[in-house]
């Protein structure tokens, strides 16, 4: 009877934040440039514009390519590339403000830029940069100061699920001890600027990784079951795993840090789960509760911004096959699938 109750109440909380009429969280898209076939970027910013994109994570800051988009109402999310982490951590708050003006105010205005990204998965993919992090991150906050812009453009780094040792259920989630120095350090810097920790999210991956124990319908939001952790309901893998970070981030002692999913996809093509009515099916589902104000059983009521990996297919993407297949679009410019921004 209890089990019974937990349901029907986590349906109505479901039901009413996804009616309410709070302020919603923006729902942007990544542009991941590795491919050789790409339209030119002032035709991707009309692609963007009359779709009503007004958000886009931009990977790499190449100033001809912000250049495009100055001046249009389309904020940019922008990310400082691993490469780069040394030479800013090595550096002082002056070097790193040169770079910012050279590499990104020069090119767009700062309005137009409430995220930079400083890395990307840096722990997983380059974890010999893993000391830069931080002081790559202090040394760009330190030049947002000098240039009085800290309040303006805030600073995080995104992580992957992997720098958890434990993720499910998600009040057993623990950052793995051997990123520690890394993690605590960025999350008393998140605290203490009013950042969010911002975080890559593919139950894509989870589900090809472990299709035994991760149902395909729990990875699209189709599941029919709800699975219970400490009195929370879960239906879908997408709010288990950002309630994974944020049970994380308060075992260290950081409470209400807000989160950011910087990336999250579903791809069309090459391999098992991969298509076009399953990718329409999640990114649908993951926009429907960014732009309510729905949150997760964690934190309802406290809409989760996302960033929908990805514009375009890539050819030049190295990996499994399906890497290749994220595209919301075709370079011609046509939907992959009917995904709706407006």
């Amino acid at each position: 009877m209890e089990t019974r109750i937990l349901k029907f109440l986590t349906f109505l909380i479901y039901f009413f934040h996804l009616h309410s009429k709070g302020t919603a969280a923006p729902v942007g898209v990544c542009y991941s440039r590795a491919a050789t076939n790409l339209p030119p970027t002032s035709a991707v910013v009309s692609l963007l514009k009359s779709n009503g994109i007004t958000r886009v994570r931009i990977y790499r800051p190449d100033p001809e390519t912000l250049t495009a988009f100055k001046g249009t109402e389309i904020e940019l999310l922008i990310g400082v590339p691993n490469e780069q982490l040394a030479a800013l951590a090595n550096s002082t708050a002056v070097a790193a403000a040169s770079w910012l003006q050279s590499n990104i105010l020069s090119a767009v205005d700062p309005s137009q830029v409430p995220y930079l990204a400083v890395g990307n998965d840096v722990l997983l993919k380059d974890p010999n940069l893993t000391p830069y992090l931080v002081p790559a991150v202090l040394n760009l906050y330190g030049a947002l100061q000098r240039l009085g812009l800290e309040n303006t453009i805030k600073l995080s780094s995104p992580v992957g699920a992997a720098v958890m040792s434990a993720a499910y259920p998600p009040s057993s989630a623990a950052f793995d001890l051997n990123q520690a120095a890394a993690i605590v350090p960025l999350l008393q810097f998140l605290r203490d600027t009013d950042s969010p920790l911002m975080v890559n999210v593919y139950p894509f991956y989870s589900y090809v990784g472990n299709p035994k124990s991760l149902t395909l319908d729990y990875a699209l939001f189709r599941s029919s079951t709800i699975e219970i952790d400490q009195n929370l309901g879960y239906t879908n893998m997408f709010d288990a795993t950002i309630d994974a970070f944020v049970y994380a981030m308060e075992r260290e002692g950081f409470r209400d840090i807000p989160v950011v999913v910087a990336e999250t996809g579903w791809p069309t093509a090459g391999g098992e789960a991969a298509g076009a009515d399953n990718a329409m099916t999640y990114n649908w589902n993951v926009m429907m509760r960014a732009s309510s104000n729905f949150g997760t059983p964690k934190r309802p009521g406290i809409g989760v911004e996302v960033f929908l990996f990805d514009l375009f297919d890539e050819n030049e993407k190295k990996g499994s096959q399906y890497e290749k297949h994220f595209g919301i679009f075709r370079v011609d410019g046509a939907k992959a699938y009917d995904l709706r921004f407006n």
